[in-house]
């Protein structure tokens, strides 16, 4: 059977969270869908997974909802294994940034990036045009891909660091830059905060690196991109020649796109790229029982 995957979000004032979280509840649970769900006062932010049938009918009826008429689903078909579980939670944000003027941020308050679709990114490349990448996700998501030429802040271990790549990206303030993240809710504070902090020409890029992706595989993003579910990494056309791996081991410093959770050199469990040398067979054997569970 048919499996899809959704991803998706929306920054807006929620009157009612309390509610909404009920009636999400009661939805997915009668839909058998499984993934993660944050909502918040200032929205919701959501990845599931279905039967292709049943995410068609959890679009449907999520959109009901007033505030989340216009939302867009990031779609693509996957084996029903992304997620173990349903988790559905309220928390004070629905990326935690744990800045004191996080609710100054975001489209809501019309304080975030412009919007730069993916075939007009493209453009850009192709034209040669002058501007820089700077990639706002984890370091250890960035690490498996990126950008070409992007810029990939050493002190971003969290999303939650952001005042810490300030000193990495001063000199940009009057320079084109562009956030980029996974699906695009992470650059809608990350580029307002951009803004906040006096840089000038700021955009975004619009629905995140995985539409970029699924438009133009093997094309400006080398690697593959992280995933926030049991796929853990996902590539396209992968197999064409043209696929360049830029991930390399922690350990041993080869190639490889093996990204696990390990012990690093201080004994602290991390998550990071390992390759199966490194990693050993009776590791690699647990991890391949875990996802096929």
């Amino acid at each position: 059977m048919s499996h899809t995957t959704i991803l998706y979000y929306k920054y807006v004032d929620l009157k009612d969270v309390e509610s909404i979280f009920r009636n999400q509840k009661v939805l997915c649970e009668s839909l058998n869908l499984t993934g993660r769900i944050i909502l918040a006062n200032e929205g919701i932010n959501g990845t599931l997974e279905g039967l292709a049938e049943n995410i068609e009918r959890y679009i449907v009826e999520t959109t009901r909802i007033v505030e989340f008429q216009d939302i867009s689903f990031k779609q693509g078909e996957t084996q029903g294994k992304s997620f173990s579980k349903l988790s559905i939670k309220i928390r004070g944000e629905i990326v935690v940034t744990n800045l004191e003027y996080s609710d100054k941020l975001g489209p809501h308050r019309n304080l975030t990036g412009q919007y730069l679709p993916s075939s007009e990114l493209n453009k850009w490349f192709k034209e040669g045009r002058s501007f820089y990448i700077i990639d706002m996700r984890n370091d250890y998501e960035s690490s498996i891909g990126h950008f070409y030429d992007s810029i990939l802040p050493k002190n971003l271990k969290h999303f939650r660091d952001l005042p810490n790549i300030l000193p990495e990206i001063q000199h940009l303030k009057n320079k084109t830059v562009i956030t980029v993240c996974t699906g695009g809710v992470r650059c809608e504070k990350a580029s307002g905060f951009l803004i906040y902090h006096g840089f000038k020409n700021v955009y975004q890029l619009q629905d995140g690196i995985v539409t970029y992706m699924e438009k133009y595989p093997n094309q400006d993003f080398l690697g593959k991109l992280f995933v926030f579910d049991n796929r853990v990494v996902m590539g396209f056309n992968t197999k064409d020649s043209e696929h360049q791996v830029v991930g390399k081991c922690t350990k041993c410093n080869s190639q490889s796109e093996n990204l696990v959770d390990h012990y690093n050199s201080d004994g602290v469990r991390v998550l990071g790229i390992v390759c199966s040398n490194c990693l050993g067979p009776e590791r690699l054997k647990e991890l391949k029982e875990v996802f096929n569970q």
